[in-house]
């Protein structure tokens, strides 16, 4: 299954986060990603964030991440020749994967209609800010705005008693829509294989966020106004985090509270409290939240944090450990699952990289290395049958760079 896309090419006109991502996922599992790329090439190549862009002294991790696997083919889409070459590529594509807003696309001669009309077994796979219908269709949207910003995410999580909004971590949203758009992409080839005929398929940065919230996006269409609470809330006390004894933090989640209660009361030392009145059962805890969740906060004060990891691993319950991002690294689930993978260069030096969610056959797919700016600009042009005199020309006149 390392090669579940085998056989499918994907043409991919798309920049920054959001989109090459679902290329990149495609191409995880085997598709041919043949990326084109402006001469002046993705301005996400040049963003310093975080200490994985342009800023991190080595590689681009961030844009290694949206582009592993791939080829990269520099074309100016603006000259007659760039569009020709756009067309040849076409002829052999299952997928047009794209992020321009439909204007530009329309002015590339590029628009869905004339697109599906010319090539009528292609998926035409568009991700976008706000959706491809309504007055914001042409606005530019990036996850920090169309997803975390319009989309309500950054609203929900944040306490109203800030003065600021918190803000998004880098490409939040980008990368949940780029799952979306790319399970649609892989419906839409399922859909092929049965009508021989090719889909539109939209996914939008709000459309995204509405989903991610879908919670609150509920309880609103029943009249209430979800947000972050103030402080801590406790409505099941067994269902939040408690403060261990060196100031971190266990998350509990005993949704089915009397299943749990009375084992984690005599593995905790205090077989007293399941007998307490005001504890005896899940109604009685509720009715008592705040007394329950102090007893809990004065126990868990007791240990410390890999303690209570120790304790609590005794128990079949759900819980969790807050845990810091830098501590996934070496979290032995992660390990054992294979979560991270390394990117072999051809100096034999490596980096790591989050692997795709999905697995098959309890395996993930190799990564491979992001594609230089044009690197395979020359040789994806002879495989659509051009000469080296051909490419002389295209590079004379401006087409390739």
């Amino acid at each position: 299954m390392a090669d579940a896309f085998e056989g499918i090419r994907v043409v991919e006109l798309a920049q920054w986060v959001f989109v090459p991502v679902a290329g990149a996922l495609l191409a995880d599992w085997g598709a041919d990603v043949i990326r084109i790329d402006r001469p002046e090439g993705d301005p996400y190549r040049n963003l310093a964030t975080q200490g994985i862009g342009t800023d991190s002294g080595g590689v681009n991790l961030s844009v290694a991440l949206a582009n592993r696997g791939k080829r990269s083919v520099a074309l100016d889409l603006r000259t007659d020749g760039g569009r020709e070459i756009m067309h040849r590529l076409l002829e052999s594509a299952d997928v047009l994967l794209t992020s321009f807003r439909p204007s530009a696309l329309e002015r590339l001669g590029l628009g869905a209609e004339v697109v599906r009309e010319r090539y009528p077994r292609l998926v035409y796979a568009r991700g976008h800010g706000y959706g491809v219908r309504g007055p914001d269709a042409e606005l530019a949207g990036y996850d920090a705005s169309a997803y975390w910003a319009r989309g309500g995410v950054g609203h929900v999580l944040s306490p109203p008693d800030r003065d600021f909004p918190i803000s998004p971590r880098g490409a939040f949203g980008d990368r949940n829509g780029g799952m979306s758009l790319a399970f649609g992409i892989a419906a839409a080839l399922v859909r092929r294989g049965v009508t021989g005929e090719g889909s539109v398929v939209d996914v939008s940065l709000l459309a995204s966020a509405m989903w991610t919230i879908s919670s609150d996006v509920l309880s609103a269409l029943q009249g209430m106004t979800p947000r972050a609470p103030e402080g801590r809330v406790v409505v099941n006390p067994l269902v939040g985090s408690y403060r261990t004894k060196d100031g971190r933090h266990i998350m509990l989640v005993f949704l089915e509270s009397d299943r749990y209660w009375p084992a984690f009361c005599a593995l905790i030392g205090r077989p007293d409290l399941a007998e307490d009145a005001r504890f005896t059962d899940h109604v009685a805890r509720g009715q008592h939240a705040q007394e329950c969740a102090a007893a809990l906060d004065e126990v868990f004060a007791q240990r410390t944090f890999e303690e209570w990891k120790a304790l609590l691993g005794r128990i079949d319950a759900p819980w969790a450990p807050m845990q810091a991002v830098e501590e996934l690294l070496d979290d032995p689930q992660v390990l054992a699952n294979d979560y991270l993978g390394d990117v072999e260069l051809d100096d034999g030096s490596s980096y790591r990289l989050p692997r795709v969610p999905v697995q098959f056959d309890e395996r993930p797919p190799d990564l491979r290395r992001a594609p230089e700016h044009g690197e395979h600009t020359e040789a994806v042009l002879l495989d659509l049958g051009y000469s080296w005199d051909d490419i002389a020309a295209f590079g004379e006149g401006s087409v390739i760079p």
